[in-house]
């Protein structure tokens, strides 16, 4: 549009509100349409500024969100984004990188993927961490297609069932079904806990893992936890955790100590990251040290001799692949660090 002639001109008149501040032209005008052209002025809408502003916020104040309100789904409860979270995501440092620059011009950006590493290999008990798969259903069958790579190397193909209780999540059986599984159904006792006598009469060399989410999707932490991995170990069978649930514990009790071998969290529910809209999201996959050689990849590693903080991109020894583009969703990453960074443990156990 030019500056109050020709087209302009026509589009609105002076007389009536407007809400456009235009800048001065920095190049040249162009020529309007000749006047044959046009047969009658259009019919705009005119709004001052102030007009529009409350428009959008108005429709803004359609919109219920967890600024607003509660927003209950059980295990999948919105929590709470810290404005700090979006202002530390926002540094140019690491909203204009790229993920095609060579390491040595991303170290921070690398060295942020190596603390978040090792803080959630701390707060889970676990040895190792992938970043790179881009949801929690996606860590999920990361994690699943972890223990199916680990048990056929080891000459163990052949076990092809899955356990799940009754009260488990529904990506659990959906996971191992797509991973090529069959899944067992475990009832739960009187009291809602894995029913252990039949958790037992269900043990066989066929079983590969039984997938369990704690505390239970009912809301109840299984006392029997320890017993459980214990049973499962003893059959030459792994114990996955589903981490939907763990702010219920969050820096009072870690998955590794209770026995699990593998657990995948949802940085959405447990670290504060953005939940919804379509994503993206993160979530991570933790194991322990015999599961590490086959997490997705690439993962960040210290590569500077000691006392140098120097990072880079490989990927693990017996990979079971990429599951996505480059190397996970950073700036969702960089949300939950910030937030693990601002609590500290002290802060992340008051969460529970």
């Amino acid at each position: 549009m030019s500056g109050g002639t020709g087209t302009g001109a026509r589009c609105s008149c002076p007389t009536r509100r407007t809400g456009r501040i235009l800048p001065a032209l920095d190049v040249p005008e162009a020529e309007p349409l000749p006047e044959r052209f046009l047969r009658r002025d259009l019919r705009l809408p005119e709004m001052s500024q102030n007009e529009v502003i409350r428009y959008f916020v108005g429709l803004s104040r359609l919109n219920y969100s967890i600024d607003t309100g509660f927003y209950p789904l059980g295990s999948c409860t919105m929590k709470y984004n810290p404005k700090v979270n979006e202002d530390v995501a926002r540094l140019a440092g690491f909203a204009q990188i790229h993920p095609h620059q060579p390491a040595e011009s991303i170290q921070g950006a690398l060295g942020v993927l190596f603390e978040l590493q090792t803080a959630l290999a701390e707060i889970t008990g676990m040895y190792a961490v992938s970043l790179v798969p881009a949801a929690g259903a996606q860590g999920e069958l990361c994690g699943i297609l972890v223990v199916k790579e680990y048990l056929a190397e080891r000459g163990n193909g052949h076990r092809r069932k899955v356990l799940v209780p009754d009260s488990a999540h529904g990506t659990n059986p959906a996971t191992a079904a797509m991973a090529g599984f069959e899944v067992v159904t475990v009832p739960s006792d009187a009291d809602g806990n894995t029913d252990l006598a039949l958790l037992e009469s269900a043990l066989d060399e066929g079983v590969a893992a039984m997938m369990l989410t704690l505390p239970s999707t009912l809301g109840l932490f299984d006392q029997n936890i320890a017993r459980i991995a214990e049973m499962l170990h003893e059959h030459g069978a792994l114990l996955y955790g589903d981490g939907a649930n763990q702010n219920a514990f969050l820096g009072r009790a870690r998955f590794g100590d209770m026995g699990f071998d593998v657990v995948h969290l949802n940085l959405h529910k447990t670290f504060s990251t953005p939940h919804g809209g379509g994503g993206p999201g993160a979530g991570p996959v933790c194991v322990k040290a015999n599961l590490a050689p086959y997490l997705p990849g690439p993962v960040v590693q210290q590569t500077g001799q000691a006392g140098q903080k120097e990072f880079g991109f490989v990927m693990p020894e017996k990979s079971i692949g990429k599951t996505m583009a480059f190397h996970g969703n950073f700036g969702v990453l960089v949300r939950a660090l910030t937030y693990i960074k601002s609590l500290g443990a002290e802060g992340l156990r008051g969460i529970s």
